[in-house]
């Protein structure tokens, strides 16, 4: 394989001053110039479909039986032993060969982004395989795999049935495994485990709504232990089986606590490789932390003056019903899709449905002996700012449009810093558009900066959790203090250090690309800047990190002359 230099004679990095730190933590690590390059290889970009169509159908684990079966579907539970770890490691190596024997240097510039995505889902997973290691290191990662199981409506019949009972059997020696596994436990994750045995709710977090939810995994399956017996008794011992594994795995955590004292954070170097290698972010862990401060400090100053300027206004109260909430919702769906519409600020296509309830929504209505919890202390008062994020023209319509798209790489794609960063700019950018002046909702301003300095809270939180600076419980701690509303079971739940790191920088970071993106297409367009046309260029080119959408749509090599530089991440580990 060939490399092709694509500095021009005499260049330097070509970076722009903010990111010459970013751009000296790459070649450092890569022991390269500051010059790009890219693979001149002999594999073309329908090689490239084709490998990515072969690496997702490899990312599925085996299922726990005799004969490993890969991709099995959904509730399948893994098998996770040192010869297994050891193929994969092999597998994803030879992949990673292959992708990068390809001619990328001759392609165009969509298809080069699709190789610089395509590096960063291997990368991940070579940091998953190689330095996380959640099998190994974070007991919820078994506690995870079990909770779909016990949100099955009974009865079930034929095959489903079978399904179940094998799944529910499976459960025991799943459970053992986890005990031969786990060698290298941090405390937090043993304590945020424990938690979720036996406490948490679920409420916001996929599980199934009940008036009042099961407490914890163990809650679950107890029941689903009562539902069997009186509408499937065949499955009562099965379940008895299962439910008696994980109060065992429950009662082994409590009794090792002590000794899990591993560090949690990946640690501040490694953390910096996966920022730039897998997030695809232009900045590294130490100025993402200035940013973050930055924001927060904001965020908190625009609050104050916003309650001043609302100071002879009633507070907004939470309603007295679930009929008064899911009227908010219904009546706040009509008002944004009036605005998208009226002021021109993106194209709703006909696909996209028309009906509040079918598109969903993110917070049920709930009726706690205590007070609501954080987003519901929000959503309740006034959905807007929320349904902007994760509805129209957020989440799920993001989710609708890219049912359309037909791309073979980037159209089966969602890059964190893409996702949320998009959701969290449309909770603002609609501030500064007025809409909630035009509206009549002038308290609502409030509520969207308090989500604004939440999640400029929560990535500082990540990268102190992640650089090992804070524990979970401090971190914990401080989110509550800094943030209004914020209650310890919600901050709890974002204090997981996923397998994948550094998901809560996602928000405030691609938010202040969104805007850097926005900016720069402003400037090259001027006065044929068309912010409708803008909104749906950006929707049109898939939820690929922010950096490609830019060198996308903008030609501005900066962030992706920086992607060039690729270290390995075994030269890192060396």
């Amino acid at each position: 394989m060939k490399i092709h230099s694509n500095c021009p004679e005499g260049a330097g990095t070509g970076l722009r001053s903010t990111l010459l730190a970013a751009t000296a933590l790459a070649l450092a690590l890569a022991g390269a110039t500051a010059c790009a390059a890219k693979p001149d290889g002999d594999g073309s970009h329908d090689d490239l479909v084709a490998l990515f169509d072969e690496f997702v159908d490899w990312r599925d684990p085996p299922v726990l039986t005799d004969t490993r079966v890969v991709g099995a579907g959904p509730g399948a539970l893994p098998v996770y032993d040192s010869e297994y770890v050891a193929e994969r490691r092999e597998a994803l190596a030879a992949m990673q060969a292959r992708l990068h024997d390809m001619g990328v240097d001759g392609w165009d510039r969509p298809q080069q982004a699709d190789w610089l995505t395509v590096r960063a889902l291997m990368d991940e997973m070579d940091f998953i395989l190689h330095v996380t290691r959640p099998w190994a290191r974070d007991p919820n990662f078994y506690v995870d795999h079990l909770l779909r199981i016990a949100f099955t409506e009974l009865p079930v019949s034929g095959e489903e049935s079978d399904a179940l009972q094998a799944r529910l059997r499976e459960i025991p020696p799943f459970l053992e495994q986890a005990r031969a596994n786990l060698t290298d436990v941090p405390g937090d994750y043993a304590d945020i485990a424990l938690f979720n045995l036996t406490t948490e709710d679920g409420v916001n977090a996929g599980h199934p709504r009940r008036p009042v939810p099961p407490p914890g995994l163990i809650g679950w399956y107890e029941d689903l232990l009562g539902r069997a017996q009186s509408e499937q008794s065949a499955l009562t011992d099965d379940v008895r089986g299962a439910l008696d594994a994980i109060r065992g795995y429950r009662d082994w955590l409590e009794a090792n606590r002590d000794a899990m004292t591993a560090e949690a954070g990946v640690g501040r170097e490694r953390l910096d490789w996966f920022l730039q290698h897998v997030k695809m972010l232009p900045y590294t862990a130490d100025e993402i932390a200035v940013l973050a401060r930055r924001e927060l400090e904001r965020q908190r100053a625009f609050l104050a003056l916003e309650r001043h300027r609302n100071r002879d206004l009633p507070e907004l109260t939470l309603p007295a019903s679930e009929e008064e909430y899911l009227q908010r919702l219904a009546d706040t769906d009509a008002m944004i899709r009036d605005w998208l519409v009226a002021d021109e600020i993106i194209t709703i296509p006909d696909f996209v449905p028309t009906d509040w309830q079918e598109m969903g929504f993110n917070v049920p209505w709930v009726e706690r002996e205590g007070p609501p919890n954080f987003w519901e202390q929000i959503q309740y008062r006034d959905p807007s700012p929320d349904h902007l994020h994760a509805v129209i023209p957020g989440h799920r319509f993001d989710g609708w449009i890219e049912r359309y798209n037909e791309r073979p790489v980037r159209g089966r794609i969602s890059f964190g810093d893409r996702r949320e960063g998009w959701a969290l700019y449309l909770e603002d950018a609609a501030l500064q558009l007025g809409l909630f002046d035009d509206n009549d909702r002038p308290r609502t301003r409030e509520l969207t900066y308090i989500m604004g300095l939440w999640r400029a809270a929560r990535t500082l939180g990540d990268v102190w959790l992640q650089t090992n600076e804070k524990s979970a419980q401090d971190t914990i701690d401080w989110w509550v203090e800094v943030t209004p509303y914020m209650d310890e079971g919600v901050a709890r739940r974002y204090a997981y250090l996923r397998p994948s790191p550094a998901h809560g920088l996602h928000y405030t970071m691609g938010s202040l690309q969104m805007y850097r993106l926005l900016a720069d297409r402003y400037m090259q367009l001027g006065d044929d800047f068309v912010l409708q046309d803008f909104h749906d260029e950006f929707m049109s080119r898939g939820r690929v990190p922010i950096a490609l959408v830019r060198w996308d749509m903008t030609g501005l090599d900066d962030d992706a002359d920086m992607l060039w530089n690729h270290t390995p991440l075994s030269e890192l580990l060396d």
